[in-house]
């Protein structure tokens, strides 16, 4: 059985974009995140670089598990995320699911 979001293509799962539709309903689940040049993206500010770069860690551990990398910046206490599945030229499942665990971390966070 696929996941959502994947299809079956001459014997290769390939991960496919979300259409606006999809795209519109997905992000009103996702707090805080908003489209930038065809990539969600949220900026954050945390009381001191060291709480920031402990939020990071965190995601990398979960990114790495499911293979799935954020761009991200980070200066001081700021750090911004920018989550695309290049795959997919866009936005998929990938994204929206990456995105609800990083706002899970965060409300243990903030």
């Amino acid at each position: 059985m696929l996941r959502a979001g994947h299809e079956l293509l001459n014997g290769t799962v390939t991960i496919t974009r979300l259409n606006a539709q999809q795209l519109d309903q997905e992000i009103q689940g996702i707090s805080s995140w908003k489209v930038v040049n065809g990539k969600l993206r949220r900026e954050l500010s945390f009381p001191d670089f060291v709480t920031a770069f402990g939020f990071m860690a965190q995601i990398a551990l979960i990114a790495e598990r499911d293979n799935h990398h954020p761009e991200w910046s980070n200066v001081y206490n700021r750090v911004t995320i920018d989550l695309t599945t290049h795959e997919a030229s866009g936005i998929s499942e990938r994204d929206i699911a990456m995105a609800k665990s990083i706002n899970s971390i965060l409300s243990r966070l903030l």
